[in-house]
C-alpha cells in the first residue's frame, strides 16, 4: 500500500474513539426518518470541533447537513446515513430477541454505523489533503430518512449533487463485497378519503364510506397487477381503518402506496395509473380525498471504474480479524439466521459468482464471512430502493459493503442491531472508513482514472435524471 494510504489507515486507527463513540451514542439513541435531531446534532458537533465548516437544514430538511474542509476540486461527497426502524428494540450483545423497550426502535439497518464510518472516511481524507497539502474538498453529508423519507433525493432535487465530482458510501451487511447493477426506483404516495358517517342499520343510505373508498382502490390495484412489467412492484398498507365500531359508516380512511418500476420514468407512468383508480374509487363510493406525495428514489447508477478502484482497496486495506469471544457470539446468533450459502449481490444473478461464494462461505456456515467477494460488474436490476440512486443520477458514486453482521442475519432484523452495537459493529465501520478513505485517495492522485469514471458515467447517465420528488413535495415524516 502506497505511504499517503498507509496514513490514513493509521490515523483512523489512532482516531477511532471519535467514530466509535459517535456510533455507541446514535445505536443508544435510535430515532426513526426525518426526526433525527439527537443525531444531527451529535454530527454537526463533532464536524466543528475537529475543522469543518457545518451547513445545516439542507434542501429543507431539519435534520440535513453537511461539513466541508478544504478548497479546489476534486470536489467528494461522502454520504452518512443514521435513521433507526421502528419495532426494533433490542439489546446490544444478545444471541437472542430482548427489546430494551417493547415496541421501541433500533438501528436494524445499521445505520449507526452508516454514518461513523464515513464520518472517519471524511476525518481521514481531511487529514490526508491538510498533510500533503493537496488540492480538493471533501463534504461529509448527513443524509436522513434512508429508511422513510428520502433525504437524498430531497437534496437532488436541490441539485445538490451535481457540485461533486464523485461519491463514496458503504452500508452494514452480512458480507464484503462492492456491489454493481441496478434496482427498483420507488414512489410513495398517501391516499386520505373522507366520507360520511351515519349509523349502519338506521340509515347507512346517508352514509359514504371512506373505509370502501379505500378497499375498492386495493381491488383495482390488485387488477392492475397483471398488467405491470415483471420488474414492477405496488406495496400498500391501510394506515387508518377508520374506527373500530362495525356500525359506523365510517367516514375516514387512508392507504399509503408505494409504487416501484426499475426506471423513475416507468414509475411514473404506473403511479398514474394507481392515481386514476384512486379518483375511481371516490367516485364509485361519492367520497373525496387527498393525495400526499411521500417520497421517492431512484435507480443506482452503477460505474465499473469507480468499482474497480474500491474494490482494489478494498483489498489492500484487508479484512478485520475477530476474537474468540466474537466468534462464539457470531456462531450464536448465526443459529437464529435462515441460512445463505451463497451472500452477495453477484451470487443472485451469476452462477459462477455463486459457486465462488458458496466455497468463500463454506456453504453458509462460517458465523462471520470474513472474507473479500471478486470484484463483479453488472448492469443488472434487482430488486430494492435506495436514494443514493439519485446521487449517481448526479455525479458518479460507488457504494461499498461490510460485513458487519453475522451471516445469514436478515434485513432489519433484531440480530442486526445486536450486532451493530457491538464490537463486531465496530470493526465494520472502521473497516469500511479505510476503505473509503484510501479509495478517495486513489482518485485524487489519479486525475486520469477520475476522467474515465467520469466519461463513463455521462454515457450510462444521457438519457437524463428524471426526479422523483414532485416538485411542491414536502420531506414528512410518517
Amino acid at each position: 500500500m502506497e505511504n499517503n494510504k498507509k496514513n490514513a489507515v493509521e490515523y483512523i486507527d489512532k482516531t477511532k474513539k471519535i467514530y466509535t463513540d459517535v456510533s455507541d451514542k446514535i445505536w443508544a439513541d435510535p430515532e426513526l426518518s426525518l426526526k433525527e435531531w439527537h443525531a444531527a446534532t451529535l454530527y454537526e458537533q463533532v464536524l466543528k470541533d475537529h475543522g469543518f465548516t457545518v451547513e445545516t437544514g439542507l434542501a429543507g430538511i431539519e435534520t440535513a447537513f453537511s461539513g466541508s474542509f478544504g478548497h479546489g476540486h476534486p470536489v467528494i461527497g461522502v454520504l452518512g446515513e443514521f435513521d433507526a426502524l421502528s419495532g426494533l428494540s433490542q439489546e446490544c450483545g444478545a444471541v437472542a430477541h430482548h427489546p430494551l423497550v417493547e415496541g421501541g426502535a433500533g438501528h436494524g439497518c445499521g445505520h449507526n454505523m452508516l454514518g461513523s464510518g464515513a464520518l472517519a472516511a471524511a476525518f481521514a481524507i481531511k487529514n490526508y489533503l491538510e498533510t500533503t497539502k493537496t488540492e480538493g474538498t471533501v463534504i461529509f453529508y448527513g443524509c436522513p430518512g434512508e429508511e422513510g423519507g428520502a433525504g437524498k433525493a430531497f437534496m437532488a432535487r436541490d441539485n445538490m449533487w451535481s457540485k461533486l465530482d464523485f461519491a463514496l458510501t458503504w452500508h452494514p451487511s452480512v458480507v464484503n463485497e462492492v456491489p454493481s447493477g441496478t434496482n427498483n426506483s420507488s414512489i410513495q404516495v398517501l391516499y386520505e378519503y373522507h366520507g360520511a358517517a351515519a349509523h349502519a342499520a338506521a340509515d347507512p343510505e346517508d352514509g359514504r364510506s371512506a373505509l370502501d373508498a379505500v378497499e375498492l382502490m386495493n381491488t383495482g390495484v390488485q387488477y392492475l397487477r397483471e398488467h405491470m412489467t415483471s420488474d414492477c412492484r405496488v406495496h400498500y398498507a391501510v394506515t387508518d381503518a377508520g374506527g373500530v365500531s362495525p356500525n359506523v359508516v365510517q367516514d375516514h380512511a387512508s392507504v399509503l402506496y408505494m409504487v416501484r418500476a426499475n426506471k423513475v420514468r416507468d414509475s411514473l407512468k404506473l403511479l398514474a395509473r394507481v392515481d386514476k383508480i384512486a379518483e375511481g374509487a371516490a367516485l364509485m363510493t361519492e367520497t373525496t380525498y387527498d393525495r400526499t406525495f411521500i417520497d421517492g428514489t431512484a435507480e443506482v447508477v452503477p460505474n465499473f471504474t469507480l468499482e474497480e478502484i474500491a474494490h482494489k482497496n478494498f483489498a489492500e486495506v484487508g479484512l478485520p480479524t475477530y476474537t474468540e469471544e466474537e466468534l462464539q457470539y457470531a456462531a450464536e446468533v448465526h443459529k437464529t439466521c435462515p441460512p445463505d450459502p451463497a451472500p452477495g449481490y453477484a451470487a443472485t444473478i451469476d452462477g459462477d459468482m455463486a459457486e465462488k461464494a458458496r466455497e468463500l462461505s463454506k456453504d453458509g456456515t462460517l458465523p462471520i464471512n470474513n472474507f473479500l467477494l471478486p470484484v463483479f460488474h453488472s448492469t443488472q436490476f434487482k430488486a430494492g430502493s435506495t436514494d443514493v440512486g439519485d446521487v449517481s443520477w448526479q455525479t458518479p458514486t460507488v457504494q461499498i459493503h461490510v460485513a458487519g453482521f453475522v451471516a445469514g442475519a436478515p434485513g432489519h432484523s433484531w440480530q442486526n442491531v445486536s450486532c451493530g452495537g457491538s464490537s463486531i459493529g465496530h470493526k465494520a465501520l472502521l473497516e469500511a472508513g479505510k476503505v473509503l478513505a484510501c479509495t478517495a485517495i486513489d482518485l485524487y492522485e489519479n486525475p486520469e482514472t477520475l476522467e474515465r469514471a467520469r466519461e463513463e458515467w455521462k454515457k450510462r447517465t444521457r438519457d437524463g435524471y428524471v426526479c422523483p420528488i414532485e416538485k411542491d413535495a414536502k420531506p414528512i415524516a410518517i
